[in-house]
């Protein structure tokens, strides 16, 4: 008799923010990313050299918990997630933990994207998302097995979720999405006049 199984699976975490606690006020959260946004010269300067879309503040801000109490918040939030998440990846972290290596927030105005990418260094990222209007993009994930494939004819579009090479995830508002770093993901172009805002980060062994 056949038996046919699925081997070396992809992780992806979803759940509420509320679930690890109290949450984070929603509108308190939004209003701190546009007025970090607005005050972070930097941060804006950057986007304008590099041709990012709208505003991040990955290359500018590295002390948003410090800065601002409700990041803070968010942060005792997102290690109760990560926690969960590494026991079920089945990590044996030892005497070290998981601890937050950098986070940021994404600002994409209509128009803009994020292109293909892994986060080197890290061994879990992920995302939460502060404000995703109507039609805004989803995350796009990309099946790591890919370069390897070569000569593989295309996927059906009926086929089941774990043999497609592409899932699309549509979070909500107060989500948080955690996956493996070495996971290549991307951002498809926001098709809506509403800003679509998220707050990213990285968490590294030790």
């Amino acid at each position: 008799m056949s038996d046919i199984r699925s081997l070396f699976a992809t992780r992806l975490y979803r759940a509420a923010l509320s679930e690890k606690g109290n949450t984070v006020d929603a509108d308190e959260l939004e209003a701190s990313c546009y007025s970090i946004a607005e005050d972070d010269e930097a941060g804006q300067e950057w986007c304008e050299d590099n041709d990012y879309p709208g505003y991040t503040s990955y290359a500018s801000l590295t002390d948003l918990p410090w800065r601002f109490p409700i990041f803070g918040d968010l942060v005792k939030l997102l290690d109760a997630h990560v926690a969960s998440f590494a026991e079920d990846l089945g990590f044996d972290l030892g005497d070290k933990k998981l601890k937050l290596e950098d986070l940021w927030i994404n600002i994409l105005p209509e128009g803009g994207t994020h292109s293909s990418h892994i986060h080197p260094h890290s061994v879990i990222s992920g995302t939460t998302y502060v404000a995703m209007p109507e039609g805004t993009s989803a995350l796009k994930l990309e099946d790591p097995r890919l370069p390897m494939m070569m000569a593989a004819p295309v996927r059906r579009k009926d086929v089941r979720e774990e043999l497609k090479t592409f899932v699309y995830v549509k979070p909500e508002v107060g989500d948080v999405l955690l996956w493996e770093s070495w996971l290549r993901h991307e951002v498809p172009m926001n098709m809506t006049e509403a800003d679509r805002i998220s707050i990213s980060f990285n968490y590294a062994w030790g």
